[in-house]
């Protein structure tokens, strides 16, 4: 018992360690980023044919750490959606942060 809690407390400790990393987003400088998402993420009810046929979720209004944590998963590879990938890899955390910040604003 002594021990699990240990880890869960030296788990918590890390994961704040983490996001006290993590670049506070400006909504401002996000609406200066957001280009290439509004050609999908834009139009209500958009769906794309690649790699497959699925609706494209409208973003505005998002919390901005799912969108963060997205982001990086596609930048990492942990998310394999091949256009985001591409995207997220030219994206700097600071970027990452600005667009979600932007889109958590609740902006349509």
């Amino acid at each position: 018992m002594i021990v699990r809690t240990a880890v869960a407390l030296l788990a918590a400790g890390f994961a704040s360690a983490a996001l006290a990393q993590q670049p506070a987003g400006s909504a401002d400088a996000g609406r200066k980023k957001i280009a290439m998402c509004e050609g999908c993420h834009g139009i209500p009810g958009y769906r794309t044919a690649y790699p497959e046929v699925y609706r494209v979720p409208l973003l505005g209004g998002q919390q901005a750490a799912y969108l963060l944590r997205a982001l990086q998963g596609y930048k990492s590879g942990a998310r394999s959606h091949p256009s985001m990938r591409g995207i997220a890899a030219g994206l700097t955390d600071q970027d990452m942060a600005d667009v979600s910040a932007y889109y958590a604003g609740g902006v349509k």
